[in-house]
């Protein structure tokens, strides 16, 4: 079972578990998601769609999993923002019934964590022991706080029901199936939507803030490496690309690759913006064998093609 499968990630894992023969049961409310990422694998035996909210989730009592992967969550700053109470809902309740549903099953648990639970961190690149620089009321708070809430439940439920839980912080991805419209507003959804529309492209601050950008299968392999590696059972893996980039700068290669015109416009930078976000993935390479392969500019390019591709179909 995956939660949020028919999201950006998640309909991304929904293909690669189907393909692999799995009967995968997807679960999504869809306000996020969208039913175009996963409406091709309907047409499996193995595949079935249930759109409901987590935290109200019920399984057929029959029906065993063997795997559980808890995406489901609102992941872009102005979205979660816009919807305090419901991420944090997602990210509380939801994780608990779908902690619950594992704990009955014995089924292999893996989160899906944020590199948001270290906030503005001190510390650059970032290793998994950094315990965070969080403002626990901030803007931003209902999915940072949610999210370690959620690390410490499934800690909990390993602990006290040793169940296998594994955990992934994930670090600024981007490809295919990003949404670009509306509250979904992630810097590279935005600054591709906006080039190739000649629009102006919006750089919060002076632009000078990082992030470090990993292409979408380059992080789904990592997380099908937790899943089917038993070294990743009961860890924590920082995975993101650690090569960092600046805002302004990443905004100047989208312009070049998309061939636009846009102008640049600089707009006041969001309360509790991390200045700086740069994973340490040793931990990733040494019990995973795993590190990013696909170059920033080759990924931009995949991720530019798509978007252009769906403006006009």
């Amino acid at each position: 079972m995956i939660t949020g499968g028919a999201g950006f990630l998640g309909s991304w894992l929904s293909d690669v578990l189907v393909k692999l023969g799995a009967d995968l049961v997807c679960v999504d409310n869809l306000s996020s998601g969208s039913l175009n990422n996963i409406s091709h694998l309907k047409k499996s035996r193995k595949f079935r769609f249930l759109q409901t909210d987590v935290e109200e989730l019920e399984v057929e009592p029959r029906k065993k999993f063997r795997l559980i992967l808890h995406l489901a969550s609102r992941a872009s700053p102005d979205d979660y923002q816009a919807h305090p109470v419901e991420t944090l809902k997602v990210n509380s309740i939801g994780t608990l019934r779908t902690l619950e549903i594992a704990r009955k099953h014995d089924s292999t648990f893996l989160f899906t964590s944020t590199s948001e639970i270290y906030g503005d961190a001190k510390v650059v690149p970032t290793p998994e022991d950094y315990w965070g620089n969080v403002n626990p009321v901030g803007l931003r708070s209902p999915y940072d706080e949610s999210k370690r809430f959620s690390e410490a439940l499934c800690k909990a439920y390993e602990r006290k029901y040793g169940l296998d839980v594994r955990i992934v912080r994930i670090f600024n991805t981007y490809g295919p199936r990003l949404r670009p419209e509306g509250l979904y507003g992630r810097a590279v959804s935005r600054f591709i939507s906006q080039a190739i529309s000649g629009q102006d492209i919006t750089v919060y601050g002076d632009g000078s803030q990082t992030r470090s950008f990993c292409y979408a299968t380059d992080m789904i392999r990592a997380i099908m490496l937790m899943l089917t590696n038993d070294k990743a059972c009961g860890e924590v893996f920082n995975v993101g690309n650690p090569e960092e980039i600046s805002i302004l700068e990443l905004a100047k290669m989208i312009k070049a690759l998309s061939g636009s015109e846009s102008r640049m416009t600089f707009h006041k930078l969001p309360r509790d913006d991390p200045r700086r976000r740069c994973p340490d993935i040793s931990k990733a390479k040494r019990l995973l064998n795993w590190k990013p392969e696909i170059p920033l500019d080759e990924g931009l390019k995949r991720t530019i093609s798509w978007f252009k591709a769906r403006l006009t179909e």
